[in-house]
């Protein structure tokens, strides 16, 4: 296996353990933020380690082929962790996303008790003009219960995470050859 490769899934790894860490603590809802920048630090960790030693054993290698070999760090980290984040939030910590519609419900009751609120919100759908306040709740909370679920978070998080390693696997690529390795 591919040192790269490795890289990605040792990060990954990690990310998985402080995550179930963090939930068996109890600090799952109050770290989120936190577990997000985590993933983003891995994800540049994988990627700046993995390319870092597939360079040092390649002995000919051009700009497009270190950004191939940071992308096949950065890949396996995306969808592990999107099958982790799939898992975590189907079966570890359904709590999480209970407590996310939950706040958007609270929300959405200040918006819906606020006329000058409920006034905008018919006005940008017109279907809101006849129906009742509650009506319009039930139908905005299906939409929230749409949007938040274990699926959703997983296609969100693996689009982000292949965006994001493939302008990091750029990034380090060219900053490895300019300063590191000099070339």
């Amino acid at each position: 296996m591919r040192v790269t490769v490795k890289a990605g899934i040792l990060f990954a790894l990690l990310w998985f353990i402080i995550k179930v860490v963090l939930f068996v603590t109890g600090n799952s809802l109050d770290t989120f933020k936190i577990s997000v920048l985590l993933n983003m630090l891995f994800a540049i960790m994988a990627i700046s380690f993995g390319l870092y030693f597939q360079k040092r054993k390649d002995t000919d290698s051009n700009l497009l082929r270190d950004i191939k070999n940071g992308l096949t760090a950065g890949i396996p980290y995306s969808i592990l962790l999107t099958l982790f984040i799939y898992t975590y939030y189907n079966k570890i910590d359904t709590h999480y996303i209970k407590h996310q519609i939950a706040e958007r419900e609270v929300t959405l009751d200040k918006d819906l008790a606020n006329p000058e609120r409920l006034a905008l919100a018919k006005k940008a759908n017109p279907d809101y003009e006849v129906m009742s306040i509650k009506q319009i709740k039930r139908k905005e909370m299906s939409k929230l219960e749409g949007i938040f679920n274990a699926k959703s978070a997983a296609i969100i998080s693996l689009s982000a995470l292949l965006l994001y390693s493939t302008i990091n696997s750029i990034i380090i690529a060219i900053i490895l050859r300019k300063i590191v390795f000099r070339e």
